[in-house]
């Protein structure tokens, strides 16, 4: 954990302001822009220990943006949780409830209706990228690398939750294998 600077703390609450319009499909779909502005650029923290705080906060009860607040924590401490979760939270909470409101109201028009078609695609090319910088950490263990196969194959060949994968890598993760 970091003591940072105001100037810092400013910087890092605007850069998860601006993530937040970008997140489209929840805010993990932004952790590889995190991840290179928080390990890459500031070296705030390392590729372990960001990969280890999604981790942490995906596997703890609540809403998947907790892991924003958890870089946060780990970054600056309690101010640096406040700077990054009300950077995330803030502009696209604002935008989601107008825009809700504005699209139920013309929601059958085929403007509307060509926005929402469009915008799954875009989710998922940007959940990819969440993947790829997240398994980067064990890119070189082959064991970790076959099961981040197994895991896709089983999600886009079956209806099982994803629940059963994850806790199939806790179970290899916590015996070794990966």
């Amino acid at each position: 954990m970091n003591a940072l600077t105001a100037s810092e703390l400013l910087s890092l609450f605007g850069q998860f302001l601006v993530l937040s319009m970008l997140s489209i499909g929840g805010a993990i779909t932004t952790a590889p822009e995190m991840n290179r502005y928080l390990v890459g650029d500031q070296h705030w923290l390392t590729d372990a220990q960001f990969t280890a705080s999604v981790a942490i906060a995906q596997a703890a009860p609540g809403p998947n943006v907790l892991f924003v607040a958890v870089l946060g924590w780990n970054v600056a401490g309690p101010i640096g949780a406040l700077a990054t979760m009300s950077g995330i939270l803030l502009p696209s909470t604002a935008l989601s409830l107008w825009a809700t409101r504005w699209g139920q109201a013309r929601r059958e028009t085929r403007g509307v209706r060509a926005f929402t078609t469009g915008m799954a695609p875009l989710t998922i090319g940007l959940l990819l990228a969440t993947g790829w910088v997240l398994a980067g950490p064990a890119a070189g263990h082959v064991g970790a690398m076959l099961l981040v196969a197994a895991t896709v194959l089983v999600m886009l060949r079956t209806r099982l939750s994803p629940m059963w994968p994850v806790a199939g890598g806790a179970l290899v993760g916590a015996l070794g294998w990966a």
